[in-house]
């Protein structure tokens, strides 16, 4: 097979004339900033996953901040796994909080509930569990050895049904890469109506959002600041791409999960294939550890991007723990993410099938 001369790319947003036309929409509204098109994005997004409530903020990082701060979590001890992006594990550093980094389930690569269990500590009141890949983090376990305030990140999992609705407060991420691409973005969810009007009012250094005086009085231009904020809001630039976005889920997920269903029909046999994710935010398989990193610069040579998803957070100076991961330190040393995205055609999972499958054949 011939070698082509444009990338394939591991992750990469779609976006067409609806999202040009939504954004010129807001441009010339003369609203940029948070207004009506993010509350449209707060009330939809809540409908969509099962929430009462739904606060649109920059960033799934920043909404998990957010949450810390609103709870008052100071200096608490926070349990989260290692095998996750840099949020779950720095987040807590923001709030001088201790991060204890646990191992994971070998088959998920989701938290550990014995593990949890087993390096909780007097102080552990908060618990950031992440849905890896849109598999289900086994929180329900986790309750049973647990008994603090449960985050659950839901980054790679928009929307897998019933996720969001398992922790105490939910975290979305809307980031270039995720299966409903924002450029960047997030969404938390909750059914506390005390938590979501203490966020609300967080969420712009304790102002009233600009357009709800507007949208009452007509214009008001004074008010006053009795709650520390910070500026964490979404504006409605973002909020249009997000009810663009939203609309073409269905078929964004489709494709993820057609593109999973080549893959695990047709790699090596040699592939350990993942469970099956409804939102394959990555479709991170499994080869012999000699041979990942060989394979990932082999299908470079190819013009095919390849990733890891992640580097197990405890491996990071910052974040040394000073014990051992015995599944986390085997499991990650396989693992690999192939494309999958929207905007890939049958010709460009056939390339992908292909190249794999002719480096293992002689392996």
């Amino acid at each position: 097979m011939k070698i082509r001369k444009n990338p394939i790319f591991v992750l990469k947003p779609y976006g067409d004339e609806q999202e040009t036309q939504a954004f010129r929409e807001v441009i010339e509204s003369g609203w940029w900033g948070k207004g009506p098109k993010v509350a449209q994005f707060e009330q939809e997004f809540a409908e969509l996953v099962g929430s009462k409530y739904a606060i649109a903020v920059t960033s799934n990082s920043h909404g998990q901040d957010l949450i810390m701060k609103a709870m008052g979590f100071k200096g608490v001890d926070v349990i989260n796994p290692t095998i996750s992006f840099a949020t779950t594990a720095v987040v807590p550093l923001w709030n001088d909080c201790s991060s204890n980094i646990v191992d994971v389930l070998p088959d998920t690569m989701c938290i550990s509930p014995s593990d949890v269990e087993k390096y909780k500590k007097s102080n552990s009141e908060v618990l950031i569990s992440v849905h890896q890949a849109g598999l289900t983090a086994p929180i329900d376990e986790i309750r049973k050895v647990f008994g603090g305030f449960i985050i659950e990140d839901c980054a790679h999992s928009c929307y897998t049904p019933e996720h969001g609705t398992m922790g105490d407060v939910a975290v979305w991420s809307f980031q270039a890469v995720k299966s409903m691409p924002m450029g960047d973005g997030g969404m938390i969810t909750l059914d506390d109506k005390e938590l979501y009007e203490k966020m609300y009012e967080m969420i712009w250094f304790g102002i009233p959002p600009t357009w709800k005086r507007f949208a009452s009085s007509g214009y008001a231009w004074d008010y006053e600041i009795e709650t520390l904020g910070y500026k964490y809001y979404m504006i409605d630039i973002m909020a249009a791409i997000g009810l663009t976005q939203m609309k073409r889920l269905p078929d964004l997920i489709k494709k993820r999960q057609y593109i999973q269903k080549m893959y695990n029909e047709n790699l090596h046999e040699s592939i350990q294939r993942p469970l099956w994710s409804h939102t394959c935010q990555y479709y991170s398989c499994k080869v012999k550890p000699d041979i990942r990193n060989k394979l990932i610069d082999y299908l470079d040579t190819k013009n095919i991007h390849t990733s890891v998803h992640f580097k197990p957070l405890h491996l990071h100076p910052l974040l040394k723990q000073g014990r051992d991961y015995p599944v986390a330190d085997i499991e990650w040393k396989k693992s690999i993410t192939l494309p999958c995205h929207y905007g890939m055609t049958d010709d460009d999972i056939n390339y992908v099938i292909y190249w794999v499958n002719r480096f293992l054949d002689k392996k």
